[in-house]
């Protein structure tokens, strides 16, 4: 049976798996421990206490103001490693927050009436905002552990001035109010689900950065330029476009230009598909392409340019 730490009994999003759980005193090497919260969000604590920890507990963390209740994901020698992918810094003039304590089963019952009234308090806010006249959706809500403050992402295309839906929205809640806005993709990873691949969508399993996506991705890997085909669940171009494109543009260097017609004497030949890998380009008589493709390796195309340009 392997330590707790090396399974992956997280059932919720963004699980690391920790490949040094089973290396003798990684688990030591740091007190910082990764809590993480409702969905995708999770913060760094120290662990001043030595509280024995592993992961997949439940602990009682520092907030602003009171404490919040998160599941811990990550310990050992690989949370350093983790807070310098994600920039945290923890030197002067940045005090770490610290881990209070296991939580107690009164923690985990306050815990369990707070999260029961996120649904509730997310549509009611969105109705508020409606008829505040605010250009804005609310996405989601999260409640702290102890119910004291509650986070409202949002997504809104342009600046919204939502001073006036804070003093509402405490007046109706009772609780301290943060407002977080978001973008489509994180809104996304926040919901979750099956992409059309088969696999749990990226931005929920494992990305923690959002890259914009060009169409020039789809066009230098010879996509068709499908708004349906190429657009995510988010709505906005698939992440995944942008995973192997440097490789097609490595491979495209060495490619000559599609403008370019080939003249064979027996009439002009139009380019239409290029298979990257395969080094191989397929030209037409009709410029449309409704003609026959006639498959020509790249290293002949080349030559017939070369030709072309001597006049022959």
């Amino acid at each position: 049976m392997g330590k707790k730490g090396c399974s992956k009994i997280q059932n919720n999003k963004l699980n690391t798996y920790d490949w040094l759980c089973d290396v003798p005193d990684a688990a030591n090497a740091t007190d910082y421990v990764e809590v993480q919260f409702k969905n995708t969000r999770k913060g760094y604590y120290l662990n001043s206490s030595k509280i024995p920890l592993e992961k997949g507990d439940l602990v009682a963390v520092e907030a602003s103001p009171g404490h919040d209740i998160g599941t811990v994901t990550l310990t050992g020698k690989l949370v350093l490693l983790q807070m310098k992918k994600n920039n945290v810094r923890t030197g002067e003039g940045n005090e770490p927050k610290k881990v209070y304590r296991k939580a107690k089963p009164t923690d985990i019952e306050k815990y369990e009436e707070a999260k029961a009234k996120e649904h509730a308090t997310m549509i009611r806010s969105r109705q508020i905002a409606a008829d505040l006249g605010l250009n804005m959706k609310i996405g989601d809500v999260e409640y702290q552990g102890d119910g004291n403050k509650a986070i409202f992402y949002y997504i809104a295309d342009e600046r919204v001035d939502f001073r006036q839906l804070i003093k509402v929205l405490a007046e109706a809640f009772r609780v301290r109010i943060e407002m977080k806005q978001i973008g489509a993709r994180q809104e996304a990873g926040r919901i979750g689900g099956i992409g059309p691949c088969g696999r749990e969508l990226c931005c929920s399993s494992w990305m923690t950065s959002f890259v914009s996506v060009a169409t020039g991705a789809a066009r230098y890997q010879d996509i068709s330029l499908n708004p349906q085909k190429l657009a995510g669940q988010c709505g906005k171009l698939k992440c995944c476009l942008n995973y192997e494109v440097d490789a097609y543009v490595d491979a495209q260097k060495d490619f000559p230009s599609t403008n370019i017609t080939l003249n064979t004497g027996e009439g002009l030949l139009y380019h239409q598909k290029t298979d990257i890998f395969g080094q191989m380009t397929s030209y037409s008589t009709d410029k449309e392409g409704k003609g026959i493709f006639i498959q020509i390796p790249v290293k002949r195309v080349k030559e017939i340019i070369a030709m072309n340009r001597k006049g022959i």
